[in-house]
């Protein structure tokens, strides 16, 4: 709209730049997330089927079914002022390599220690503990009465 009144217009004022504010104080960033971050660039990689052992898989089936997952499940970490190290199990899809699974998973959970919590991940070791066959979960089994005899059929 154009200034009809000639009177003079308030300017608009700029906020200063990010890197001309100065900042004091610390960030603290818990184990707790860490963990949680690592294990969500795990469970991205391509041949991951689930994070964590035996038992906390089955803890963790519990979880899923109350809609409560916990992304820290099968990661430990340790943080340090500038690094951090990361311990991650992993149950991989069969048929895929496990070795290039392993690569993948590290390099994912470096990558995302650089970009999300800012700290360098020295060392990230992988524990696949199992490998996960597609089949033995699909297979549904069904008993079906044929002539006053039960069947078993494998759907």
């Amino acid at each position: 709209m154009a200034n009809v009144s000639n009177a003079e217009q308030p300017k608009v004022q700029v906020a200063p730049q990010a890197s001309a504010v100065a900042s004091t104080g610390e960030t603290i960033i818990e184990n707790g997330v860490v963990a949680k971050i690592a294990g969500i660039a795990a469970r991205e990689v391509p041949g991951v089927y689930a994070l964590g052992g035996g038992a906390a898989r089955a803890v963790g089936a519990i979880r899923d079914a109350l809609n409560s997952t916990d992304l820290t499940q099968g990661v430990s970490v340790e943080v340090g002022e500038t690094q951090v190290a990361v311990d991650v199990t992993i149950v991989a899809e069969y048929p895929a390599s496990l070795q290039k699974v392993a690569d993948d998973v590290r390099a994912a959970i470096s990558v995302a220690m650089t970009d999300f919590v800012g700290k360098h991940a020295v060392e990230v070791n992988v524990t696949i503990n199992d490998v996960h066959i597609p089949a033995d979960d699909d297979e549904a089994v069904e008993t079906v009465v044929v002539d006053d005899s039960p069947e078993t059929r494998v759907l």
